[in-house]
């Protein structure tokens, strides 16, 4: 089973935001599995499918970003997933706009919602997919970060490399697919 996360802020005035890379791409995702992630459940939505005969699990948290790990900390021990099973989707504004970039585990870089989800879940052993929504030194990061996403390569190149994970792809595999000078 694999379990993948898209990190978010729920809400209307939070769609399609910088911020909401994980939820547009999550929703890419159930798109390309044709599916719909409207189960309300473990303070989430959720929806529950079969890639290549594994079970996946899709998860929105509804806790907002910064609480992100309660919600998957329910997921985690609902379905007894272990952390190698679990992959994060997220925003990431240290990276430019429009990149791609697959790491196995690590910090939480600064992503308030990682952070949660590794307090919560007590590892910091989660494969993560961050898209890049870069910074403008012109704004405010909180404004910048709110405003409307427009990329929608890397939201693209994101969920394939969610797919490739449900289907099982080893990480290491995900990244050289992804992580390559072909990330744009």
């Amino acid at each position: 089973m694999k379990i993948v996360v898209g990190l978010g802020n729920p809400g209307k005035q939070y769609e399609r935001t910088r911020h909401n890379a994980g939820f547009i791409t999550i929703d890419k995702v159930a798109s390309k599995l044709g599916v719909t992630i409207s189960t309300k459940k473990f303070k989430a939505l959720i929806a529950e499918t079969f890639v290549r005969g594994q079970k996946v699990i899709l998860v929105k948290p509804q806790t907002y970003m910064n609480l992100s790990g309660e919600a998957v900390r329910e997921v985690v021990a609902y379905y007894d997933a272990y952390p190698e099973d679990i992959i994060i989707i997220s925003d990431d504004k240290d990276l430019d706009l429009g990149k791609v970039r697959i790491r196995p585990k690590g910090s939480s870089g600064g992503q308030n919602g990682i952070k949660s989800i590794i307090e919560h879940i007590g590892t910091s052993e989660i494969a993560r997919i961050k898209v890049g929504i870069g910074k403008n030194p012109h704004m405010n990061t909180a404004d910048y970060v709110m405003g409307k996403i427009d990329e929608e390569t890397a939201i693209d190149r994101a969920a394939d490399a969610a797919i490739d994970f449900a289907e099982g792809i080893e990480i290491l595999e995900i990244m050289n697919r992804y992580n390559g000078a072909n990330n744009s």
